[in-house]
Order: C-alpha cells, then sequence, then structure tokens
C-alpha cells in the first residue's frame, strides 16, 4: 500500500526527536514538487489538502496522481485532510484511500469537540487510518479557514491530556502561538505551554502554521515535542513569485511546461529546507 496513515512514521519521528514534514499541495506540479525532493532526501512525508484544495482538484485526481508518485518512486508516503470539518466528507475521502484525517473541530466547545472526534477516530480507524484533532485554534487564514486574533486560543496541557485519552486520537494538533498564513511580525510561541503538554499526552504533537516560523524556534519545538510541522503559505509563495519573474521576463510566454518549471524550482528550494529544519532526511 504506498498511501499510508502518519502513525508509524510520527510514532518513529517522536522516538528519534526530529519532525515529519507535512507539505500543502494543489495539483500536479506541486505534488511532483514535494515527492521527488522528498523521495531524493529519503524523507518521510505527508502530502496535505485543504478542502478547498480537494474541491479545486478532485480528490479521486489527486489520490490517483498521489498513488502514481508513490508507484513512481516506490516511496509510500501519507496523503492527508488538512483541516477538515464534515465527517461526512471525511468517510467519503477515506474510502477513496486516503488513510491520513485531520477533524477540526476546535471552533466546537470541549464536549461537542470530542464527540465529534471520537465518532471520526471510531470510523478512520476501521480503515487503518491516523487522525489528527486540534485543541485550541490558531489564527491566521489558510484557504477558507479564517481565525479572528479574538477567537484564537492556547491549548490547555490539562485539557490536552483528557481530550487525548477520551478521543483516541493518534496525534495532537497544539496552539501555542503559531498561526496560518505569514507572520506580520516575529511569532512568539509559548514553549513553556507546549513542554507541559508534551508531558501531560505520549501521542505525537503537530505545529501548524510554520511558514515564517525562524529555524531556532522550529527546532526547539521539535526538542520539545513537535513531531510533524505543516507548511503551506511559504510554498504557494515561492511558487506564485518565481512564476510571476517569469512573465515578467518573457510576457509573451504561452507553455506551461516552460513557465511552470522555475515555479516548481523555487518551491524545491522551500522544501528542501523544511525537511533540513525537521531534521527528517535519511530517516525513512
Amino acid at each position: 500500500m504506498y498511501l499510508i496513515s502518519t502513525q508509524e512514521m510520527l510514532k518513529k519521528a517522536q522516538k528519534e526527536r526530529y519532525a515529519v514534514p507535512a507539505f500543502n499541495i494543489h495539483n500536479l506540479e506541486t505534488i511532483q514538487v514535494v515527492v521527488q525532493t522528498a523521495a531524493e532526501m529519503q524523507s518521510p512525508l505527508i502530502v496535505a489538502g485543504t478542502p478547498g484544495t480537494y474541491s479545486y482538484a478532485g480528490t479521486s485526481y489527486l489520490v490517483e496522481i498521489c498513488k502514481t508518485a508513490a508507484l513512481e518512486y516506490r516511496f509510500p508516503f501519507a496523503m492527508h485532510l488538512d483541516h477538515h470539518e464534515d465527517p461526512k466528507d471525511i468517510e467519503t475521502k477515506v474510502k477513496a484511500g486516503i488513510r491520513s484525517v485531520m477533524i477540526d473541530a476546535s471552533h466546537h466547545r470541549f464536549e461537542e469537540n470530542i464527540q465529534i472526534v471520537k465518532n471520526v477516530v471510531d470510523y478512520s480507524h476501521q480503515y487503518n487510518a491516523s487522525v489528527e484533532a486540534e485543541l485550541g485554534r490558531l489564527g491566521g487564514q489558510e484557504d477558507d479557514l479564517i481565525v479572528n486574533d479574538k477567537d484564537s486560543s492556547f491549548t490547555d496541557p490539562d485539557a490536552a491530556k483528557e481530550y487525548v485519552e477520551r478521543t483516541n486520537i493518534d496525534s495532537l494538533a497544539v496552539a501555542i502561538g503559531s498561526a496560518h498564513g505569514m507572520y506580520k511580525g516575529e511569532p512568539k510561541l509559548d514553549f513553556e505551554r507546549l513542554a507541559k503538554i508534551n508531558n501531560k499526552v505520549e501521542i505525537p504533537l503537530v505545529l501548524h502554521g510554520a511558514s515564517g516560523i525562524p529555524e531556532a524556534m522550529v527546532r526547539k519545538a521539535i526538542e520539545l515535542g513537535i513531531c510533524k510541522v505543516n507548511v503551506a503559505t511559504e510554498l504557494k509563495i515561492a511558487f506564485s513569485d518565481a512564476m510571476k519573474d517569469y512573465f515578467s521576463t518573457h510576457p509573451d510566454a504561452n507553455d506551461p511546461r516552460k513557465y511552470m518549471e522555475p515555479a516548481k524550482a523555487a518551491m524545491k528550494k522551500i522544501v528542501q529546507d523544511k525537511i533540513r529544519i525537521c531534521g527528517s532526511a535519511g530517516k525513512l
């Protein structure tokens, strides 16, 4: 099976104190970049898509492209549902072959969050699909997900322990000060809170909103229990900026085989750097 769950790869990362990068993709070209680069660097990989990405590209298209990429490189990786909120939608995609799920019920009250997540876990585990959930809320914007600063909240360590025990999730996304999108100033991560959460729960922890967080902060977060690092916005910026530059110097360009190449090359540099920062190269 070439599309796998994250369960074993994150447990290995937790034991050996590195993180697995999760790169958000949108189309054929972005999948090609992240899979080829991770295979070259022998890094475990999570290819993530938001509901907007799956709607845009089509779930069946993305599943088949990812299966083909895994077979091409003889490289199993996880295809992941990032920030999915609809349990029925999740069920449909798990049936389609996806084996890594993030159910985001963080906007619900604690008890309702637990019940929604537990139901998704019970269903997904029947298909050997791993489940990530979020306690607390990150601010910022990722695709159609927008959380204002006033609605963001940090993860409570004691609540995290109860949450993990009652939901039986495989990994926990924590809110410690990171945000979706790029930061206006230097981010401030609550490492003391992260350490307390890590001492309270045994499962791997996930850092969302890693685009723009300085390398030293990411590395410290990994030391304190982060086993999965999500990267989205930096990839999009590199890809689109390189394409804009190409069109500015080639205003008559019309061949996607030409103008996509510099965009892919720019994105590849970000992927290489994030794998290096995560310490996941050579960890297959």
